[in-house]
């Protein structure tokens, strides 16, 4: 029986959040702001997407779940209380560095890690009986 296993993205959004502040660095999340359930500011929203200042110096009330995120920011002076489902934030980054981490689309089911680059080019084993004929790609 197939168990079903939760998601790794809030862990690693959090891990990645924590890493940044403790860095002095000011966190970026990339919002597919498109996704069913993103309450954001619309006149903010470029080509679907809109990038939110998560640090805790821009924000208030900054709860990251493990099924969505949710805080209050100002925008034009203006607080506003925003929320985001965990699978529309496609990545989060560091605005002093730009390292972060960008996350697969969509997930499914448990395989919410992003594939190996290569996954596409490798062979598949053989199915029949014998040994399995592996090949490096490089």
């Amino acid at each position: 029986m197939k168990s079903s296993t939760t998601s790794q993205r809030p862990y690693l959004l959090r891990a990645m959040h924590e890493w940044m502040t403790d860095n002095g660095h000011t966190p970026h999340v990339v919002v597919d702001a498109t996704a069913p359930g993103v309450e954001v500011p619309e006149q903010h929203v470029s080509d679907g997407k809109i990038i939110l200042n998560v640090s805790y110096a821009a924000v208030r009330d900054l709860e990251l779940g493990n099924n969505d995120i949710s805080f209050e920011a100002r925008f034009g002076g203006v607080p506003q209380r925003l929320f985001v489902p965990i699978n529309a934030i496609l990545g989060i980054y560091a605005r002093e560095t730009g390292r972060g981490m960008i996350f697969a689309a969509h997930e499914e089911g448990e395989a919410d890690a992003m594939p190996d680059a290569g996954d596409a080019d490798r062979e598949p084993l053989p199915t029949t009986g014998g040994r399995p004929h592996l090949k490096v790609i490089k």
